[in-house]
């Protein structure tokens, strides 16, 4: 017996040196106390689209994003495929980063990285939405807009004729209670109260009780989620989701609690009750890269949202740590890639330095949100830079947006006013539908948007001091680049020429090109209706010829020597290219 049990072990020490480097040590842990773990295989050969589409409508970056993901996991799938449905191994294969989730006994992960191009195999470690403080409310009794959506000037923007209509604004969380009267209307699927169609608006992917709530064992024969598993309708079972979305999109007559009241919504669930983990929020996120219907088929990219909200963080405290999300950061990318803006939370772990430090708030391509009071100081709770956990001193915050004493929906037609950066972040999603809607060309131009709202906050500074930098001047490692200003963005878009967001394809042709100041745009797509601007390098009109492609082509003459920027315009679109003028 004795000579059994060294031999077991003997083997089990040998098998954690075989590939030590390969498996995660939080993964090793769990080895230890279980024969199978929940795990998340990160293949060698990684696809990071981000730069590859810029300039790209949004429907076309989508469509392109998700074509090459999934040919490029399917091609180099294939073979680890074959094991895990040979072995009979439960398993989920995901295409917006290259990899698996898979439940793995230790010797099953050996074999998997000695036979086949995995570069790593980590824990899916559960993790836990940020935490938040309540006042519950029963019911809502303000007439005019929110604090918070006064602060940002969106009710400004509205006034303009901008509510966020035509935008897709979309939130992975607890879920969310949609037939509450504040947001139903404004759900994707809402046709009437009798027509509603979940599929491509609705996505759950909670299949099981998460072990952290310790109640599969309390109430063995009832499920002791209030949404039941994989549910075909939108459902909360905490409450967090749906207080966020009410501050994207929600409003009444008695109650302006949504930044954007006119764009439609859709959703993933992402947690049991305030619990996921990394291979859920990916879920979600690659249902939002290609919405599908109910059965998960049938990916449609051009489906896909303008804007993401994460309202969650996975902490080093939990076991997340680079060997566990760094290929979360390449779902990031793609989401970008593909024309959508990730907002992100910073966190609640206070005002300590670099205490922004869980993904996906720390990725360069999360649009990270922290959280200020009513006179546009920050929350105490809300974390700050610089972003240390990954040795790369970047600044985030990039901007920070309302998240104290913030109303929003909450569960059976309740209210609730919650303190968070989890509160803060859809301020900035329904400020991004607000923008599009304001300049329908942004759609999709995920760092055109940025720098938008970057470059119009109100700037704000603060006397501490962190790594040696201070935060005596914006952008910094404390506010980013202050408070958003949704009005002030909005019409500095509208200033903006139109040639900064252009879509290049070879639908418009110009010859000759050099020329001697006569030249011809023509068009090869009958369709191809709009207006022709002819602008010098400056972005200044210098010749303009309403909706003249409906002749087919256009001459343009006495135009001086210099180089210049050709754009055909329509509602849908906008086609662009260089044209140089050399007069002899």
């Amino acid at each position: 017996m004795k000579y059994s049990i060294w031999v077991s072990l003997l083997f089990l020490i040998c098998s954690f040196s075989v590939n030590a480097q390969s498996i995660s040590e939080s993964l090793i842990e769990q080895f230890e106390k279980n024969e199978t773990v929940d795990c998340i295989i990160v293949m060698e050969d990684q696809l990071d689209l981000y730069g590859k589409t810029k300039g790209w409508s949004k429907d076309r970056k989508a469509n392109y994003v998700y074509s090459r993901l999934k040919s490029h996991a399917l091609e180099s799938q294939k073979q680890i495929k074959s094991y895990l449905d040979t072995k009979e191994i439960s398993s989920h294969a995901f295409i917006v980063f290259n990899g698996f989730q898979a439940k793995l006994t230790l010797i099953q992960a050996n074999e998997i990285l000695d036979k086949f191009d995995v570069e790593k195999i980590v824990y899916n470690v559960p993790t836990q939405m940020l935490p938040t403080k309540s006042n519950l409310n029963p019911s809502g009794s303000r007439v005019d807009a929110e604090w918070g959506i006064q602060k940002i000037k969106a009710d400004s923007v509205w006034q303009l004729g901008y509510q966020g209509e035509g935008v897709v604004v979309a939130g992975q969380d607890t879920g969310y209670d949609f037939d509450n009267a504040l947001i139903l209307s404004k759900y994707r699927g809402y046709e009437d109260s009798l027509t509603i169609d979940h599929n491509y608006n609705w996505y759950d992917v909670i299949d099981t009780l998460s072990p952290l709530h310790m109640d599969t064992i309390t109430y063995p024969f009832v499920n002791p989620n209030p949404c039941g598993f994989l549910s075909d309708i939108p459902c909360d079972d905490h409450g967090h989701g749906s207080h966020t979305m009410g501050t994207m999109v929600g409003n009444d007559s008695l109650n302006e609690i949504g930044v954007a009241p006119a764009a439609s919504w859709i959703g993933c669930r992402n947690m049991d009750r305030g619990w996921g983990k990394p291979s859920t929020y990916t879920e979600c996120f690659e249902w939002f890269l290609a919405p599908t219907d109910l059965e998960g088929q049938n990916p449609d990219p051009n489906m896909s949202p303008h804007v993401i909200n994460n309202s969650w963080g996975c902490p080093p405290s939990e076991g997340c740590n680079p060997d566990s999300w760094s290929f979360m950061e390449t779902v990031v990318n793609n989401l970008t890639a593909a024309g959508t803006v990730v907002v992100v939370s910073a966190g609640n772990d206070g005002s300590n330095c670099s205490t922004i430090r869980n993904p996906a708030s720390i990725f360069e391509n999360s649009f990270t949100v922290g959280a200020t009071r009513d006179n546009d100081t920050k929350a105490g709770f809300s974390s700050i830079g610089p972003v240390l956990i990954d040795s790369s001193g970047r600044m985030k915050p990039d901007v920070v947006a309302p998240g104290v004493s913030v109303k929003s929906i909450w569960l059976n037609d309740g209210f609730n006013t919650i303190n968070g950066t989890s509160m803060a972040g859809p301020h900035v999603a329904g400020a991004v539908a607000l923008l599009i809607n304001a300049k329908p060309s942004l759609a999709g131009q995920v760092d055109e948007i940025k720098d938008l709202l970057r470059s119009t906050a109100v700037q704000l500074i603060d006397s501490t001091e962190c790594e040696g930098n201070t935060a005596l001047e914006s952008p910094n490692f404390y506010y980013g680049y202050g408070r958003i200003d949704i009005l002030a963005a909005v019409k500095k878009a509208l200033e903006v020429s139109d040639v900064e967001n252009i879509d290049v394809d070879n639908f418009v042709k110009i010859y000759p090109n050099p020329n001697n100041g006569e030249f011809l745009i023509s068009t090869n797509n009958d369709e191809i209706l709009g207006d022709v601007y002819i602008r010098d390098i400056s972005g200044q009109i210098v010749q303009f010829y309403p909706s003249a492609l409906n002749r087919k082509s256009l001459t343009i003459s006495e135009i001086p020597s210099g180089i210049y920027i050709y754009s055909v315009q329509n509602e849908n679109s906008i086609l662009s290219g260089k044209v140089i003028v050399t007069r002899q």
